[in-house]
């Protein structure tokens, strides 16, 4: 267990510049109950911060993501799988819990009760311990227990509407968005807080993470639309959406595209010098619609009458917030990446092609690092479970009533 802090300390005079070295979650245990996307990403995170993550999955199907997802949001992460159905399961998983700093779930509200183990069952067990729900909807409400998936998430609140530059044809992402912004960082930043708290009055607590809570609390742009006007603009109507000439992606000669991001005047000035147009200087925001046609319509034309690798190069070193839209194939071998070590390039162990992306949180004291790839399914049941206090004889007992696998 992390140990409680000490809210006063010795009165000798500390460092004038004191600087924290090793991982900041080193010695904080997580239990991961979760699967596919927005559980295990979070869970990540905090197992690339350090801390120990058990990754906890059923005897059955297990966490189904596809391999490839699984192979990059669970390294960093130990795995058990245990059977909850079981009342030996219950018990393996409560004595975990007794030595555990974290758990997050990603159930149905009422399953992990209906299982045994819900907060109080665990709180019973350890009352320091931070148990984070993880569910599109939330413990309470009147849709607590609906089904959903990133798009609906987004379509509830509000955001998807928003989403795209043309009315008629909303825009899909293959980042999902609600899934990552309104799941993956809401369930690590409430983990965090309550874990620092944790750690202060020894009292844990259950956070409940909606995602579509997490992501409507970060709608601000179109909520201040609603504020001003009654009302959102239609996608493709607002500043980020379409709305402004000097603020979109433009088609190149190749069906590529250049990123066009002038919003403050001085960028938009440079850009237009840049393209020896100095004339669209005074349209930056133009006032009305067919005057923003106007300004869109010439730098579609002039865009789209180079390829991309032209912009690239004439863009480069340029201060205008303009710049080339890049496949992921192209990101992976960027210099700036490349230069920050976010990219991690190896091989699977059949010697295929196999990138990973870095921990993007860097401070000092501190080293980011792979300690070990994803597990398999149940790949450390047996040293899990000696860890946490049973014999070789107990171990077998539980493997052989199917309590664990």
């Amino acid at each position: 267990m992390i140990r409680k802090l000490r809210m006063t300390e010795s009165t000798s005079t500390p460092s004038p510049n004191p600087v924290a070295s090793g991982a900041p979650l080193q010695g904080v245990r997580v239990l991961d109950l979760t699967r596919l996307l927005p559980g295990p990403m979070c869970t990540l995170h905090l197992g690339d911060l350090g801390a120990d993550v058990i990754k906890v999955e059923d005897t059955g199907a297990g966490d189904y993501a596809a391999q490839a997802v699984r192979t990059l949001v669970n390294r960093n992460k130990r795995a058990i799988r245990i059977d909850l159905k079981q009342p030996g399961g219950v018990a393996v998983l409560l004595r975990l819990c007794e030595t555990a700093d974290v758990l997050v779930e990603g159930f149905r509200p009422g399953v992990m009760e209906r299982l045994g183990v819900g907060y109080a069952a665990v709180a019973r067990v350890n009352p320091r311990i931070v148990y984070c729900s993880l569910s599109g909807y939330g413990q309470t409400g009147p849709y607590r227990d609906a089904a959903g998936h990133d798009i609906n998430y987004s379509a509830y609140a509000g955001t998807a509407d928003q989403m795209g530059s043309d009315a008629h044809a909303l825009a899909l992402s293959n980042v999902p968005v609600a899934d990552l912004l309104g799941g993956t960082m809401t369930a690590v930043m409430g983990i965090l807080a309550a874990l620092f708290d944790a750690a202060r009055t020894g009292a844990g607590r259950h956070v409940d993470v909606a995602i579509a809570d997490g992501l409507l609390a970060h709608a601000v742009i179109p909520l201040a639309a609603l504020n001003a006007h009654g009302q959102t603009l239609p996608a493709g109507g607002d500043k980020l959406t379409g709305g402004l000439p000097c603020y979109g992606m433009y088609k190149t000669l190749d069906v590529r595209f250049v990123a066009v991001g002038a919003l403050e005047k001085k960028f938009w000035d440079t850009f237009c010098d840049l393209i020896d147009r100095a004339d669209l200087k005074p349209h930056h925001q133009p006032p009305d619609q067919s005057r923003a046609d106007w300004v869109r319509g010439e730098l579609e034309a002039l865009i789209g009458a180079q390829p991309l690798a032209y912009w690239t190069e004439k863009l480069r070193g340029s201060d205008c917030c303009v710049t080339p839209v890049l496949k992921l194939e192209e990101t992976v071998a960027h210099e700036h990446f490349l230069a920050r070590n976010m990219v991690l390039p190896g091989t699977t162990a059949t010697g295929q092609p196999f990138v990973q992306w870095a921990c993007p949180v860097q401070m000092t004291g501190f080293q980011f690092a792979v300690r070990h790839p994803a597990p398999g399914p149940g790949q450390h049941t047996g040293d899990i479970l000696r860890q946490a206090g049973y014999t070789a004889d107990e171990a077998q007992v539980l493997l052989g009533q199917g309590a664990v696998a």
